[in-house]
């Protein structure tokens, strides 16, 4: 996060229902007890049996007995069963990374399963064996990076729809009104949900969360950028391509760009996503695995069924495909654009971004711009003043990919970013109709490094390194050190891909719900063809338990 002088604003909007903000969990021979510190809610507690993993809400006083272990944690982030056991996941350790509408944000720095799976001594040697394994993967799940929470405000929606919540809604525990695509740890809240402990109920995103401030016109300037990763197809970057049959995509992300000046606040949004084809890309301990399109009937519904859900959702879609146009890349773009022809609803706007920004000069992307302008100005922006009285509306959103979604795309996004900020800026009146942001250089590098610091979390989450084409972002141009940075990073991704994120795709399957665990059904994981299509069915191709 990059930081200038300024204060923040804090306590708008209406009251909010509260998560607990700090917890005491309490060991005991028998049980877990996790208990409210709040002094708003000091009879919240709840148990967790050691042997049987029951959860049971507790309140007043719990006895005499004393616990021969007591922590503080700062959250329950969710439940899941096993064979022999259950866990419960909480947050050890968090940071307060800024604020969010005047709200506290908070990135989760770590985070533990508890484990209260004392039946496992009466497993069978090949469930003894699976728990293991299990086991080693709710340890992947502990590093997750890029989690972000509220206890006071859902974050899981963008400005624009948060605005049209009926009051009721708002006034809803924190679970019920966000946007449940965007919560990570969905799968997980479900018996937490079940036996109404909604005080301990803290959905969890995954993405990126920056923010900078600074003054004009001796007013102070606060620009947040929040990304949102998608939970309906998570993955690593070469075990999660394309789209299952449902029309949801890998690595797709909604990232928001709030303008605060003067009472007003203006919101700009962005997706990205994979490629709504069926694809995969297996990897084989090649340098850059071959791409395969799959051949099935359900192709064309696939495209249509997502490219239907974006328009739902935020209007107008412009499908920017950055992919190269030959080779692999230029196949799978082929493909694209002939399913594309069969929508016209949706403009899609093929840019070999290789070929015409090969020189490594951001200022390259005005040829795209230029083909784009006319939309992204009828799209706009959203804006509303210190009254909440909408003064406009986004009405569409442009949709950016490339094979990766990550250094492209990023570099990209960025460019329409400041394009919106500099008109967002000039509405808002803090810019003339003549002056825009790159006029003002301590600002303007304040605002790329916002972007290239964005651009690195949304990668690491995929692709598990920095995001390359990072220059491009920072200085508008690729420089030498850039160049040797992107070629590390190009080979850790190489050796990632093949020898590490089998592991975290089956972490990330097994806590998202793509993977249920059963004592009738065989060991999992140990497929080794293309992943299944069913959107509820899905399991990586990953490594032998």
């Amino acid at each position: 996060m990059v930081e200038a002088t300024t204060s923040e604003r804090h306590g708008e909007g209406l009251p909010r229902t509260l998560c607990c903000r700090e917890l005491q969990l309490q060991e005991f021979p028998d049980k877990y007890v996790i208990r409210s510190l709040d002094p708003d809610a000091p009879d919240h507690a709840f148990s967790v049996g050691r042997s049987d993993g029951h959860l049971q809400p507790h309140s007043g006083d719990l006895g005499s007995e004393t616990p021969f272990k007591v922590a503080t944690i700062y959250g329950v982030a969710g439940v899941i069963r096993l064979l022999a056991g259950t866990y419960v996941l909480v947050i050890t350790a968090r940071k307060e990374v800024g604020t969010y509408l005047g709200y506290s944000i908070y990135r989760v720095k770590s985070m533990r399963f508890l484990s209260c799976n004392e039946a496992l001594r009466h497993s069978t040697s090949q469930e003894k064996k699976d728990e293991a394994y299990f086991m080693s993967l709710l340890r992947t799940v502990e590093s997750t990076p890029g989690l972000y929470y509220s206890y006071e405000r859902d974050i899981t929606l963008n400005l624009q729809r948060a605005c049209k919540l009926d009051e009721v809604r708002v006034h809803k525990p924190l679970w019920k009104q966000g946007d449940p695509r965007f919560v990570w740890n969905r799968n997980l809240l479900e018996e937490l949900i079940e036996i109404k402990l909604d005080a301990f109920i803290i959905p969890l995103i995954q993405g990126s969360f920056q923010m900078v401030q600074f003054t004009l016109k001796k007013s102070p300037v606060k620009i947040t950028l929040i990304s949102r990763r998608c939970n309906r197809r998570l993955g690593t970057r070469m075990w999660r391509r394309g789209a299952n049959l449902d029309g949801d995509t890998a690595n797709f992300i909604e990232t928001e760009q709030l303008v605060e000046f003067e009472g007003l606040k203006s919101s700009f949004l962005q997706i990205r996503g994979s490629i709504p084809l069926l694809w995969e890309q297996i990897v084989d301990l090649s340098y850059k695995p071959q791409l395969n399109i799959i051949n099935h009937e359900e192709m064309p519904k696939v495209v249509e069924r997502h490219f239907h859900d974006l328009l739902q959702r935020y209007g107008e879609t412009v499908a920017i495909d950055l992919t190269d146009k030959h080779g692999d890349e230029g196949e799978l773009s082929r493909a694209f654009a002939a399913e594309m022809e069969k929508l016209p609803h949706v403009r899609y706007v093929s840019f070999d971004f290789h070929h015409i920004c090969g020189k490594g000069n951001f200022d390259d992307l005005r040829l795209l711009y230029n083909q784009i302008k006319e939309n992204v100005e009828k799209q706009g922006y959203f804006l509303v003043n210190a009254e909440g009285e909408i003064l406009s509306e986004q009405n569409g959103i442009m949709r950016v990919n490339c094979i990766d979604c990550l250094d492209r795309t990023n570099v990209t996004q960025s460019y329409l970013a400041r394009k919106s900020l500099n008109s967002q800026l000039q509405c808002m009146g803090a810019f003339s109709s003549s002056e825009c942001i790159s006029m003002y250089d301590d600002i303007y590098d304040m605002f790329k490094i916002l972007w290239a610091e964005h651009g690195d979390e949304i990668s690491l989450e995929y692709a598990g390194t920095h995001a390359l084409k990072g220059d491009l972002v920072r200085y508008g141009k690729q420089t030498l050190a850039g160049l040797i940075k992107d070629g590390m990073s190009a080979l850790s991704r190489y050796y990632l891909n093949n020898f590490q994120d089998g592991i975290r795709q089956d972490a990330m399957d097994l806590i998202s719900g793509r993977y249920s665990v059963s004592r009738n059904s065989p060991s999992p994981f140990q497929l080794n063809a293309f992943e299944s299509l069913s959107p509820d069915t899905t399991h990586s191709t990953s490594f032998l338990l």
